[in-house]
C-alpha cells in the first residue's frame, strides 16, 4: 500500500468575527488557498484526482458544496471533482484523512484537501413547520455561526449542553482552576505573537487581496494574567471559561495538498502515518482527542516518547488541558510551542488544516520527527494524526 505525503499546505490568516475577513465570501477564501497551493508547488490543477474540503457550517454562502465551488473559482478545470465533508471542528482533519485513503486505496494520486469557515457570515436560518405554506406566524430564528440549533428532544438534556458549558464541567473533573486555564491562554498569545516575529508562520501564510492580515487577528500581544483575571465567567455564575481563555469565533481558510509517493517532484514536507478517531459522551466532547491520539500512535507504531511536536487545537484552555492530563508521558512543553487557536483563532471547518500544515512545516524546518496533530469535536468526537519526516 502506498503512502500519503504532505507536499505543501497553505493557509490564510485568521481574521476575529466581523474583522479583517468579514467581508470576504467562504467560497472565496476557499478558492484562494487552493489556487496558492498548486500555484506555489508549479502543479497542473488538472492533475488532482479529488478536492476535499471540510466546512461545519454550510448554511450560507458555502451552502452548495464549497469544496466544487472553490476549485471553479480557484480556475481549476470542470474535470477536478471536489466534495464537502463536514466533521464539525475537525471538518479539515477528516478532510485530510479521506484525502489520504483515497491515495492508499489507489483510488486516487493527488487530492487537495483542507477546509474553510466565515463565522462572520454565518446566516440566521427561520424555522419551518410541517406545513407546506404556512402562516407567518413566529417563527424561531436561529443564528448558525455557532452552537446547536434545532436539537431533537429525544436527546438527553444533558448531552445537548452548550461547548462552553461542557469546558466548565471538564474544568471541575479534572480539578483545573481559573489561574491555570489563563496562564494556558496567555502562554498561548505570547507563543503565537513570538512564532509570527520569527518569522516560523511565513511559509504556510498566503494574504487576502482586498483585506490583508499582518498576522492572525486574535493575538493580543498586551494581554497579561491580570486582564485575563478581570473578565467574567460565561457558562456559569461561579464558572471559570471566559472568552479570554476560550477559542475566538474567526474566519478563514487552509489547504494541504497530499499525494502518492513519487506522484509529484519536489521534496515532500511529511508522511501521513497514522490516524485515528475516537467518541465520546457530547457532555464531555473535549476529551476525546485523548483517545484518538493514542490510537494514531498505536497504528503508526509509534508511542509518545517517540513524539517531537504536538499540534493540539485550542477550543478552550480547560478542554486543552484536560487532554493533556490524559497524556501523561508527554512533555506539555511540546504543544503548541508556536501558539494555538486560542490566540489565532478556531475557523471550525479550516482549523484542522491549520494544524496539519504548521505539524507539517515545522518538521521540514526541524529536518526530521514525528508530529501528533489532534482537534475536539462537539457532540463528543476528536480525531488525530501522527506526521513523520
Amino acid at each position: 500500500m502506498t503512502a500519503t505525503w504532505i507536499h505543501d499546505a497553505v493557509r490564510t490568516p485568521f481574521g476575529r468575527a466581523g474583522g479583517a475577513l468579514a467581508g470576504v465570501r467562504p467560497d472565496d477564501l476557499a478558492a484562494l488557498v487552493m489556487r496558492e497551493t498548486v500555484e506555489r508547488l508549479g502543479l497542473d490543477p488538472a492533475r488532482i484526482d479529488d478536492v476535499v474540503f471540510g466546512d461545519a457550517n454550510q448554511a450560507g454562502e458555502d451552502n452548495r458544496d464549497v469544496a466544487r465551488f472553490g476549485a471553479l473559482l480557484a480556475g481549476f478545470p470542470s474535470s477536478v471533482p471536489g466534495v464537502t465533508v463536514n466533521r464539525l471542528c475537525g471538518s479539515s482533519v477528516e478532510a485530510v484523512i479521506q484525502g489520504s485513503r483515497a491515495i492508499e486505496s489507489g483510488d486516487a494520486s493527488i487530492v487537495l484537501a483542507g477546509g474553510v469557515e466565515s463565522m462572520s457570515r454565518a446566516p440566521y436560518v427561520v424555522e419551518k413547520t410541517a406545513r407546506p405554506w404556512p402562516a407567518i406566524g413566529n417563527p424561531t430564528m436561529w443564528n448558525t455561526a455557532i452552537g446547536w440549533r434545532m436539537t431533537n428532544p429525544a436527546l438527553p438534556a444533558g448531552w445537548t449542553i452548550s461547548n462552553g458549558e461542557s469546558a466548565e464541567l471538564l474544568a471541575g473533573r479534572f480539578g483545573i482552576s481559573r489561574e491555570a486555564q489563563d496562564g494556558f491562554a496567555l502562554r498561548s498569545h505570547r507563543a503565537a505573537a513570538a512564532a509570527w516575529a520569527a518569522g516560523r508562520y511565513d511559509d504556510e501564510i498566503v494574504q487576502v487581496p482586498g483585506a490583508p492580515l499582518a498576522r492572525d487577528e486574535g493575538i493580543r500581544d498586551d494581554t497579561t494574567l491580570g486582564a485575563l483575571g478581570a473578565l467574567r465567567a460565561l457558562f456559569a455564575a461561579d464558572g471559570t471559561v471566559t472568552a479570554g481563555n476560550s477559542s475566538p469565533i474567526t474566519d478563514g481558510a487552509s489547504a494541504v495538498l497530499l499525494a502518492a509517493e513519487g506522484a509529484l517532484d519536489g521534496e515532500p514536507l511529511a508522511r501521513i502515518a497514522g490516524r485515528g478517531v475516537f467518541g465520546n459522551d457530547p457532555d464531555v466532547f473535549g476529551i476525546a482527542p485523548v483517545e484518538a491520539a493514542n490510537r494514531a500512535l498505536a497504528r503508526a507504531g509509534r508511542s509518545w516518547a517517540d513524539v517531537d511536536l504536538v499540534e493540539l487545537n485550542e477550543a478552550f484552555a480547560s478542554q486543552s488541558l484536560a487532554c493533556l492530563a490524559g497524556w501523561p508521558e508527554l512533555d506539555p512543553e511540546l504543544v503548541n510551542r508556536d501558539g494555538g487557536a486560542i490566540a489565532i483563532g478556531h475557523p471550525l471547518g479550516a482549523s484542522g488544516g491549520r494544524i496539519i500544515g504548521h505539524a507539517a512545516h515545522e518538521l521540514a524546518r526541524r529536518g526530521g520527527g514525528v508530529a501528533v496533530v489532534a482537534i475536539c469535536i462537539g457532540v463528543g468526537q476528536g480525531l488525530a494524526l501522527v506526521l513523520e519526516r
